[in-house]
């Protein structure tokens, strides 16, 4: 099976500074971050990939520290142009503060790099003040509206990361601008797992999916299940795929996040078990096409 992660992280802590990553903590939305603070370099994800075929890859923002984040997509686009590095990543979804006065300036910087593909600003946020991802309530700020709109002068897509009872707002923004592309991030984040939670996030993934400009990216479910099985995330990866359709999935890996739970091949292996049912058309759309149509790469 011929594969694109659409959602990995690189990262040099000798380069450039990672406030979440400056010294080890124990957090409760991933757990003992212990792991994750050492250098993660491209040579290390292949490392990671090894024995399957990777053949592209999305990188995700991963939380620089802000006003560097143009910095980030320079270096993300060196390592793709460098000898040997196979175009790796061949797409990069950077980070940009949507409700900063300086927000063009920002989208331009960015779009001097081949590989930029889009935007991701987290908007996590939760009745439990731990889990809260983002310092505001970015989807009822009209600043950062304005600030999303302007994504679409600039032909750039949203990464979308936040939790269920956001989904409505989300869902009513994606249709106020039908030619943003979105790209759900980590399955809709199912933390809850009580029945009011469960459904709560398929009512959530239902508005979410009534828009044809949304995608759903299937990753990230070690975050919210740190001791997964192939079966404990059937349903959620089923599910998903029910709602938007295997035309509007994508496969990815969230590592060297994920690495906290498992092995990359075991995240690989375990989708693929997930559809083996499938036709070999859904699942390359699902492994493969998708990501490729999705991200433009």
């Amino acid at each position: 099976m011929r594969i694109v992660d659409a959602h990995h992280h690189l990262w040099d802590r000798d380069l450039h500074p990672y406030p979440w990553l400056a010294k080890p903590v124990r957090s409760p939305a991933i757990g003992d971050t212990t792991p994750l603070c050492r250098n993660y370099l491209l040579a290390d994800f292949r490392a990671d990939a090894a024995g399957l075929e990777l053949v592209k890859s999305v990188h995700l923002q991963a939380e620089i520290a802000p006003e560097l984040a143009v910095l980030e997509t320079r270096w993300l686009q060196a390592i793709a142009d460098a000898p040997g590095s196979g175009g790796f990543p061949h797409g990069i979804v950077a980070f940009a503060d949507l409700a900063g006065p300086d927000v063009d300036k920002v989208l331009e910087a960015h779009g001097a790099f081949a590989n930029m593909r889009g935007i991701r600003q987290i908007l996590n946020r939760h009745s439990d003040p731990a889990l809260n991802a983002a310092s505001a309530d970015y989807l009822n700020d009209a600043a950062w509206q304005r600030g999303y709109a302007r994504l679409a002068k600039h032909g750039y897509a949203f990464d979308l990361q936040l939790y269920w009872p956001q989904m409505a707002a989300a869902a009513d923004l994606a249709a106020r601008h039908p030619d943003i592309p979105v790209i759900l991030n980590h399955t809709g984040m199912p933390r809850e797992r009580d029945p009011d939670g469960i459904e709560g996030w398929r009512q959530g993934l239902r508005q979410l999916a009534r828009c044809p400009n949304v995608s759903a990216k299937i990753s990230g479910l070690g975050m919210v299940d740190h001791h997964w099985t192939e079966d404990s995330i059937r349903p959620f990866v089923l599910d998903t795929i029910d709602i938007f359709g295997p035309d509007r999935c994508l496969f990815a890996s969230n590592f060297p996040v994920d690495r906290l739970y498992s092995d990359y091949a075991t995240v690989w292996r375990a989708y693929d078990g997930i559809t083996k049912d499938f036709s070999a058309d859904e699942r390359a759309a699902l492994f493969h096409d998708n990501a490729v149509r999705v991200y433009r790469l």
